[in-house]
């Protein structure tokens, strides 16, 4: 098995989940490569070690440039903040590094196409983590939709739910709360919560030709936690939308993070002439289906456990019945980028691919602004 060595930008909740995965990876999967945590990067060095000690990487760095000509660095993954993605993805791709990326690629279409460019241009492996993709029972939808057996698709619906930012005396901007601040993040749920939504909607029902949308913010202006000045509010708190799928489906997208008593509700649901399909991620393990060909006296919805072996990625884990969680969907992402990394390409979703969703969210945004539908580019 050959070494990968890891360099991590960024050690907040992100920077632990793909922590664990490289770590258990191969305790799990029969990987060509082993991932080895080679280097830890955050501006405060004093965390980064603490991080480093936890989670067994080698050294530590408080600017991650030191890491572009440091050659016992394979691939650099970016789980920073959102205003560092396309900078450190650029320099990276240059230097012929391999490159993974949080989630969305670029803050808009402009960083995000300059990056796939960077990337294609050097060829090196590159990835962006939609771990959703990875939940075993929404590959299990994949598997079915490509299977046929929902038959012609007309309806997509989906939401994102959450309830944290709520209150006024919240602060934006600093660390914690970047995603308030719309010169770090981009955008707010748009881009932050509903990119999950649209990737999977990509990869599950194809492209999206068309939107109208509308966005909301709440609270016009909160305390900056850098400047303690009063500064105006530029995110979407709220943001929903309608579209048409090129397969001709309709579907709707909603985001809030005003949504009272919700923590993390994400959930779609597909309507087919022949089934139809549920997924939660509050009950992630399981996928309801119902299929219209059951004869008639046994015809309703069935749920599917997802644990058995013959379901995507459970022969891994433990026996039938058994069920796993979040954080595993971090691991499976890195077995599928090891093992196409040893068949010599990257795996999906790629840095192109995640361009789709960006397309899609600058659309929405567009929409939102000029009250009218837009094109998907």
């Amino acid at each position: 098995m050959k070494k990968l060595n890891i360099a991590l930008v960024g050690c907040g909740f992100m920077g632990r989940t793909h922590s664990n995965a490289f770590r258990k990876v191969t305790n799990f999967f029969d990987t060509p490569y082993q991932p080895v945590l080679k280097r830890i990067c955050a501006r405060n060095g004093e965390k980064a070690k603490t991080f480093a000690d936890r989670w067994g990487f080698e050294s530590v760095e408080t600017d991650w440039r030191k890491l572009i000509d440091d050659k016992d660095v394979d691939l650099i993954d970016i789980a920073s903040p959102n205003d560092t993605h396309a900078e450190i993805a650029i320099a990276a791709a240059k230097a012929g590094k391999m490159v993974m990326c949080e989630k969305p690629l670029g803050r808009n279409p402009t960083e995000s196409e300059a990056m796939v460019k960077a990337v294609e241009d050097a060829k090196v492996a590159n990835m962006v983590w939609y771990n959703y993709r990875r939940v075993p029972a929404v590959t299990l939808a994949k598997q079915l939709i490509d299977e046929g057996r929902l038959g012609r698709i007309f309806h997509y619906r989906t939401v994102f739910l959450q309830d944290w930012t709520i209150s006024s005396d919240l602060p934006q901007g600093g660390e914690g709360l970047w995603r308030l601040d719309a010169s770090i993040a981009g955008s707010g749920v748009t881009g932050d919560l509903l990119a999950h939504n649209i990737d999977t909607a990509l990869w599950l029902n194809g492209g999206i030709e068309e939107v109208t949308a509308m966005t909301e913010t709440f609270i016009k202006t909160r305390k900056h936690s850098l400047t303690g000045k009063e500064e105006p509010v530029k995110i979407d708190d709220a943001s929903a939308f309608l579209a048409r799928f090129k397969n001709g489906s309709l579907a709707t997208f909603e985001a809030t993070r005003y949504a009272r008593g919700h923590k993390a509700l994400y959930t779609f649901e597909i309507n087919g002439e022949k089934a139809s399909i549920i997924w939660d991620l509050h009950d992630l393990h399981r996928l309801q289906y119902f299929d219209h060909n059951d004869v008639s006296k046994l015809r309703g919805w069935r749920s599917i456990h997802v644990t058995d072996t013959e379901h995507p990625y459970m022969k891994h884990w433990w026996v039938p019945g058994l069920q796993i969680g979040y954080e595993h969907t971090f691991i499976h992402q890195v077995a599928d980028f090891l093992t196409d990394l040893g068949g010599g390409k990257s795996a999906s979703p790629t840095f192109r691919e995640a361009l789709a969703t960006d397309y899609v969210t600058a659309a929405v945004l567009e929409s939102a602004a000029s009250k009218t539908w837009v094109k998907v580019r």
